[in-house]
């Protein structure tokens, strides 16, 4: 009988566990082999996470055109969805007209949450805490002389009263400086280092003691001017306009339009190797920061009746630690990239996810988004009904002509040709 009870799976190699996996799943070794594929990181695959059978490889694009801040940049993106890398490059090439994108951003700056429970005059424990900033701060950053050092550390530091189900909370958020790091790591060890003194001085429980991720204080900022001429005229100005303020008024809406922002935006942070999940999480909480689930980007009109569209949101994104130090591929994509900071990776960033959201908001308002999606598709859709090489090319010739990209109808055409072929 199959289980997946296994005792000790962890302490497995990799070949062992493949083969438990092999059994439980009936799978045959072609699949084997695709699996157990590591690709550039061969061992290190072993290293990075727990339980590891092989890596899910995501193919890499080279988004182009791109001018940022008067600077060239060949942009790395690593997504599985066709269209985007295209739908980007053509983004930026519009927007190259009219100077390109300028990109501004905050200091890399970090929130630390410490919970405090079972206290009985909050607000009296939050002056406290308050009084006492200077040692607590001092006390965060003997957690970590080398960022100190290098001009981060702990800086800052602000208490909220909070009311929840089980009476009041006392909040404490520590502000730290993360330099070049996403933050995590760092951002943990200070708070939780501060935390048994927050307890002694105040007389309450500590519960949580971890890093946020709606990084409200590291935001990443990108405008452009996308002229009318360029683009297909004031028509199309109008048609971008209207679709930001159906997103702007529905929430429906507003989650594809933050989507499409996301296809680029994740696509060069999987790149880079950083935690696309922290970028999400805290893309779409700032996206809600009002009480309300307002779009990343807006769009208007300037006194020419050309397109200018911004976007900000936060960016904790790092070039130093985790995946990137590790991740051969992520190390390679930043070279590419070359980027000396943090913030310059996250400003680049913000630039592909506004580029992203015009090209997705000008299909719409013209051909569609289907047109030129579905045609990247149909590649897709070929291979998935076995066509291989030259085949590919003649069964998406005849899916986009016929507008019927189906792996059923691929199929179809694939034994068609097959058939005149042995004819």
């Amino acid at each position: 009988m199959r289980t997946s009870k296994i005792s000790g799976f962890y302490k497995l190699g990799s070949t062992k566990r493949l083969e438990l996996v092999r059994d439980f799943a009936g799978l045959s070794e072609e699949e084997i082999n695709v699996l157990a594929n590591t690709g550039s990181l061969g061992e290190i695959a072993d290293r990075m996470i727990e339980n590891v059978v092989g890596a899910m490889p995501l193919p890499i694009g080279i988004a182009v055109n791109f001018m940022i801040n008067d600077k060239d940049y060949l942009i790395p993106m690593a997504i599985e969805e066709p269209s985007v890398v295209a739908a980007a490059s053509n983004a930026a090439k519009m927007a190259r007209e009219s100077g390109g994108f300028q990109t501004s951003s905050t200091e890399p700056i970090m929130v630390g949450q410490i919970q405090l429970t079972d206290v009985y005059d909050p607000f009296s424990v939050k002056f406290t805490i308050l009084a006492n900033k200077e040692r607590i701060l001092n006390l965060a950053n003997e957690e970590d002389p080398v960022l100190v050092n290098l001009g981060g550390g702990a800086k800052d530091l602000e208490v909220r009263v909070m009311d929840s189900g089980a009476g009041s909370m006392v909040i404490v958020h520590l502000l730290i400086n993360v330099k070049d790091a996403m933050g995590a790591n760092a951002v943990n060890t200070m708070v939780e280092a501060v935390a048994p003194f927050i307890e002694q001085l105040t007389g309450g429980k500590v519960n949580l003691r971890i890093i946020s991720n709606l990084a409200t204080y590291r935001l990443a900022r990108a405008r452009a001017v996308f002229a009318r001429d360029v683009i297909g005229g004031e028509e199309v100005v109008d048609g971008i306009i209207s679709a930001y303020l159906f997103a702007k008024a529905d929430p429906y809406r507003c989650a594809t339009h933050n989507k499409g922002i996301m296809n680029g935006i994740d696509a060069v942070v999987i790149a880079t190797g950083n935690d696309f999940r922290a970028i999400e999480a805290g893309a779409h909480s700032y996206a809600s920061i009002t009480g309300q689930y307002l779009p990343l980007t807006r769009w208007e009109k300037n006194k020419d009746n050309d397109l200018v569209g911004t976007i900000e949101l936060p960016l904790a994104v790092g070039i130093v630690g985790g995946a990137t130090s590790v991740h051969p591929t992520a190390k390679t994509n930043l070279k590419i990239l070359g980027v000396r900071t943090a913030n310059e990776l996250a400003e680049i960033i913000a630039a592909v996810g506004l580029a992203q959201n015009f090209a997705a908001l000008r299909a719409l308002a013209t051909e569609g988004i289907q047109r030129g999606h579905m045609a990247l598709h149909a590649r897709n859709v070929a291979i998935a009904a076995g066509a291989k090489g030259v085949l590919i090319d003649r069964v998406v010739e005849i899916l986009v002509r016929e507008k019927k990209v189906r792996v059923d109808r691929a199929k179809e055409v694939l034994e068609e040709i097959l058939g005149k072929n042995s004819a």
